[in-house]
């Protein structure tokens, strides 16, 4: 079991999410995808759960063995973003307000236990692979759970009384700088090892989309913090710079979708890799979706109503991808050992 199997809880939420937040363009058929993948994520989390603490108790080793990997260790990033896309799931479609928040208070607890675990791991190990055989994307999955816990936040921030609104929406500030910041670090490893580090097609593994998905959910979580600025005032303050960073997320995230389009062509196209159900093209999923949100999202946060096309069409593609993974998990479940 890989430990970024949690992406399929990502991946099932954003989904379910852009899909809810556009029943009003095509209609009550986007709603009830909406409502039925909210029911499927919450098996989904559950499920997954199980089988994480079963490896616990009875593959303790392998555990311990990904944590020390520099390739898998960070597939356990995948744990706290999938519980604040559920718990954003929760208030938006469920109205669960609640569940929310006690799934965003334990997203804290696994955002810290996890990145303290994992980098000091990684720190202290003394034998380390090369750059090129160490860094990939799914790397990004750290700036991905920092983000969510600012999403989910700055969302149940309306819920508190209006002198905690503040401090809530402080912390959720510091989570969105800080994964920002962490985002500029890595991505500039992975464009160091593009360009200057020959690439095999087997080098372009799923997670490479999380090039552009951890942008995505950095522009999300901007978008949501102008729109609760009112709430505080050093939100008030920052309101240019955040609009503007914002932006910036959402401009960087829409240059890597081509890119990631033609190194797809290459791999599959020319390069003939073959095309087989991997856990982690759930980590390919989850961006389109999520690029889909955001865009939806900032177009309401900068009263660009214009943006609105590209949200009314992408959710498409995010669906496609969605089921062609959905479809090759349940084959690869059938499939006689």
């Amino acid at each position: 079991m890989h430990p970024a199997y949690f992406g399929m809880v990502m991946a099932t939420g954003i989904v379910s999410i852009a899909a809810s937040l556009l029943a009003d363009e095509w209609g009550a058929a986007l709603r009830r995808i909406a409502q039925a993948l909210f029911y499927v994520n919450i098996v989904a989390y559950s499920v997954q759960w199980g089988l994480t603490i079963l490896r616990l108790t009875r593959h303790i080793d392998r555990v311990i063995a990904d944590l020390m990997h520099h390739g898998r260790c960070v597939g356990f990033f995948t744990i706290v973003a999938a519980t604040c896309v559920l718990g954003t799931q929760m208030l938006i479609i469920g109205g669960h307000s609640t569940i929310a928040w006690a799934l965003w208070l334990a997203g804290i607890v696994f955002w810290v236990g996890i990145t303290y675990t994992v980098f000091t791991a990684l720190t202290v190990k003394s034998v380390k692979p090369t750059l090129a055989e160490g860094i990939n994307g799914g790397w990004l999955l750290a700036v991905v759970a920092a983000q969510s816990v600012a999403v989910l936040g700055a969302q149940l921030a309306a819920g508190v009384a209006p002198e905690q609104q503040p401090l809530l929406l402080y912390f959720c500030l510091a989570m969105w700088l800080g994964g920002g910041m962490f985002y500029v670090w890595i991505i500039s490893l992975i464009f160091y090892r593009y360009t200057f580090f020959s690439l095999s097609p087997s080098d372009l593994a799923p997670p490479y989309w999380i090039n552009m998905g951890a942008v995505a959910i950095s522009t999300l979580a901007g978008t949501m913090l102008i729109a609760n600025a009112s709430r505080s005032p050093v939100l008030v303050e920052l309101l240019p710079f955040m609009k503007g960073l914002t932006v910036a997320f959402w401009a960087t995230a829409t240059w890597w979708i081509p890119m990631l389009v033609i190194l797809g062509i290459w791999r599959h196209g020319y390069r003939r890799f073959p095309f087989r159900y991997d856990p982690l093209y759930w980590g390919a999923v989850f961006p389109l979706g999520m690029y889909t949100v955001c865009t939806f999202r900032l177009g309401q946060a900068i009263d660009a109503p214009y943006l609105a096309v590209i949200p009314r069409w992408f959710i498409f593609p995010a669906l496609t991808a969605w089921l062609l993974a959905f479809v090759g998990l349940a084959r690869a479940l059938l499939r006689p050992r």
